[in-house]
C-alpha cells in the first residue's frame, strides 16, 4: 500500500510538472491545482463499499473468441460481482454470458486495422498510441471496479494502461498469463528484432507490477516465477462436459467406401502458430493409403475457425485433387461448436507455442466433448495430452498420416484404439473449472480486501 501511495504522488508530480512545461512560469499554482482536481475526482470515483463488488474483465481482442475470460466473467457473476466485460466485437459470446444481468459487455471500436500509409513501424506506433487512449477514456468511463482482471497477450498497451489506471482509481490489477506477447510477435520479426526485444522488457517490466497473476500451465508458473520473478496461481481451463447432439456434415463429393465416411475435426484462428501445411500434407498421405489398397474409411475433414492466413490455405486446398477425403471450412457460433466436437471421431491440433508455455483451448473444448486428439508436440503438452492415453502427439506430416491410418483402422469398433482413448476421456476425473476458480481465485479477491 506504501509503495502504491509513493506511485501515486510520482505520478501526479509528472502530471503537474507537464502542465507547468505547458503554462509556463507565470501561471503560478495553477498546474497544481489542476493535478489536485484531476486527483480529487478520481479519488472520488474510486471503489466505495458498492465498488467492492465490482470487476472489470479486460481483453485486447475478440471477446466472442476468449472463452477463459468468459469463464472468469461468469464465476465472477456466480459468486455475487457486477462484471463489465471490455473487448473487441467479433464472435458472438456464449448465451449463458449474454443471458447474465450481472455481465455488462462494452465494446472497444476496433480502428487503425485498414491503415495504409508510412512503414510498418510506423503504423505500429500509430496502433499503440490510438488503443492507449482507447483503454485509458473506456477504463476511467466506467464506474471504478475493486479489481481489474486482464488477459495477456495482447498485453501492449494494455498491461502498462491497465496498472496506471488501477493506480489512479484504487483497483487492484490481475494479469491472466495465456503465453507471452514478445514470443508471438518474434514469428513475424524474428527474436533479436528491435521491437521484439521491447516488447520483452515491456512486459517483464509491466508485468511485475500487477498486485495478483494467474496463468493457463504449470510450465508456466514455473517459468514466471525463475525468469519473470512473478508469483502465479495456475488455474486449468475448463475441461467440463459438454452435452451434445448429433450434426449432419455434408460430404459433399468424397467417394463413399462402405460405411459412413469418418469425420476429422481441427479449428483454428488461421494464424502463423499454426502450419496448417502440416495436415494437408497428411491427408494427401492418407488418400495414398486408400488408392493403394489399404483398407480405410473415406473422411471429411471440417476445420473451423476465421483468420488472417484462411484465404492463402483456402487457395491451397481448393487446388488439391482427392478421391477420397473431402476439405471444408466453415465457421460456428459458440452454441453449436460443441455440438460438432461431439459429432466428430477425431480431433487434430497444429498449435505449436511461441513460448512453449501455454495449452491450446482447442484440446481443452476436444477433451470435454470426449473427443481424442492428434496434437503436435511442444514443451508442455503432456500437461494435456497423454500420449497413446487420451490422443497421439506427432512431430511431423508423416507421423500424422501414420497417426491417423492407426486411428481409422476400424475406427467405429469401441475396442480399437480410438475407442479406448474415447473411453479413458468419459472415465477420466476431469478437471472442473467452477471448483478450481473458487479454491484458487477467489481466495485472491478476499485476500485483498
Amino acid at each position: 500500500m506504501a509503495l502504491c501511495m509513493r506511485l501515486q504522488s510520482v505520478l501526479l508530480a509528472v502530471v503537474s510538472a507537464l502542465l507547468l512545461l505547458l503554462l509556463g512560469p507565470g501561471c503560478g499554482l495553477l498546474p497544481a491545482v489542476c493535478g489536485l482536481a484531476a486527483w480529487a475526482w478520481l479519488r472520488l470515483r474510486a471503489p466505495g463499499a458498492a465498488g467492492r463488488r465490482r470487476v472489470c474483465v479486460l481483453v485486447l481482442g475478440d471477446v466472442g473468441r476468449s472463452p477463459r475470460m468468459l469463464n472468469h466473467s461468469l464465476s465472477l457473476a456466480r459468486n455475487g460481482f457486477w462484471v463489465t466485460l471490455l473487448g473487441y466485437p467479433g464472435a458472438k459470446p456464449h448465451q449463458d454470458v449474454l443471458n447474465n444481468d450481472k455481465i455488462n459487455i462494452v465494446y472497444i471500436t476496433e480502428i487503425m486495422t485498414g491503415m495504409k500509409f508510412g512503414s510498418k513501424i510506423f503504423q505500429y506506433v500509430v496502433k499503440i498510441f490510438v488503443q492507449t487512449l482507447q483503454i485509458c477514456y473506456t477504463l476511467l468511463k466506467i464506474d471504478a471496479p475493486s479489481y481489474m482482471f486482464l488477459q495477456n497477450p495482447p498485453g501492449l498497451p494494455a498491461i502498462a494502461v491497465t496498472w496506471a489506471v488501477c493506480l489512479l482509481r484504487g483497483s487492484k490489477f490481475i494479469i491472466d498469463w495465456h503465453n507471452y506477447g514478445y514470443t508471438i510477435m518474434s514469428l513475424t520479426h524474428g527474436d533479436r528484432h528491435p521491437v521484439v526485444q521491447i516488447a520483452k522488457w515491456y512486459e517483464h517490466f509491466f508485468g511485475k507490477l500487477s498486485d495478483s497473476n494467474l496463468c493457463v500451465t504449470e510450465a508456466m508458473k514455473e517459468d514466471l516465477r525463475e525468469n519473470w520473478n512473478i508469483k502465479s496461481e495456475f488455474v486449468p481451463s475448463d475441461f467440463e462436459r459438454t452435452a451434445f447432439t448429433e450434426l449432419n456434415i455434408s460430404t459433399g463429393n468424397v467417394t463413399p467406401i462402405e460405411g459412413r465416411p469418418a469425420l476429422l475435426l481441427s479449428s483454428t484462428s488461421w494464424t502463423e502458430d499454426e502450419d496448417f501445411s502440416i495436415l494437408l500434407k497428411a491427408l494427401e498421405e492418407y488418400e495414398g493409403f486408400i488408392t493403394s489398397g489399404i483398407t480405410l474409411p473415406s473422411l471429411v475433414c471440417a476445420i473451423t475457425g476465421k483468420g488472417p492466413l484462411q484465404d492463402f490455405y483456402n487457395r491451397l486446398i481448393n487446388k488439391m485433387n482427392f478421391k477420397y477425403v473431402r476439405i471444408c471450412t466453415l465457421w460456428l457460433e459458440a452454441e453449436d461448436y460443441p455440438v460438432l466436437l461431439g459429432s466428430g471421431d477425431l480431433g487434430v491440433c497444429l498449435h505449436k507455442s511461441t513460448s512453449g508455455l501455454d495449452l491450446p483451448m482447442k484440446v481443452v473444448d476436444m477433451f470435454g466433448c470426449c473427443l481424442p486428439v492428434c496434437a503436435i508436440d511442444f514443451q508442455c503438452l503432456h500437461e494435456l495430452v497423454k500420449h497413446e492415453e487420451n490422443g497421439l502427439i506427432f512431430k511431423s506430416s508423416h507421423d500424422l498420416a501414420g497417426q491417423l491410418k492407426l486411428l481409422f483402422t476400424d475406427f467405429k469398433n469401441e475396442k480399437s484404439t480410438l475407442g479406448i482413448f474415447k473411453r479413458n476421456l468419459k472415465e477420466s476425473k476431469m478437471v472442473q473449472w467452477d471448483e478450481n476458480w473458487d479454491g484458487t481465485v477467489l481466495p485472491l479477491l478476499a485476500a485483498s480486501n
